[in-house]
């Protein structure tokens, strides 16, 4: 799979292309109640401002934040692609996800790192629902063609 337009990702059957503030106004009420998998895509080519500070929650009493030095290196350069996750539910994933970039303290350490970009009301969220197939394994198979491509794992994917 090539992670390097939208149009690309499109034409793998991925769907949506919702900016972050869209999902975060509208509860994520376009994100159907299906199993699948999701992208959060930085289209802009320009290098991210980051934030000393995360919007992120502080989940368990943990700081979601981390040292702009640690977020530099997990950078990936050529690619619109910063995070990949899975979901049993899309939209309550994504609704989670939303009210942990809101401050609040869900369930979602995974992707953080998204929550230190300045411009994190502007990135795009797309998903493919798999109602035939294991998330997790789609979304192991995502990673590993993002590391066959770039050397590394995407941006805000803390593991594989």
């Amino acid at each position: 799979m090539d992670f390097g337009s939208t149009e690309d990702i499109e034409q793998h059957g991925f769907s949506g292309f919702v900016t972050v503030s869209v999902l975060r106004e509208s509860a994520c009420r376009q994100v159907p109640e299906v199993p699948g998998v999701y992208l959060v895509i930085r289209p802009q080519p320009q290098p991210p401002i980051f934030l000393d500070h995360s919007t992120g929650g502080h989940f368990k009493g943990q700081d979601p934040a981390v040292p702009i030095l640690e977020l530099q290196q997990a950078w990936v350069i050529g690619s619109i692609v910063t995070y990949i996750g899975k979901a049993t539910v899309l939209r309550r994933r994504l609704r989670s996800y939303m009210r942990f970039g809101d401050g609040e303290p869900a369930p979602h350490w995974g992707g953080r790192y998204i929550w230190q970009l300045a411009d994190t009301a502007n990135l795009l969220v797309c998903w493919k629902a798999t109602p035939d197939e294991d998330p997790r394994q789609i979304e192991c198979w995502l990673i590993q063609e993002f590391r066959t491509r770039y050397g590394k794992r995407p941006f805000a994917n803390l593991s594989d």
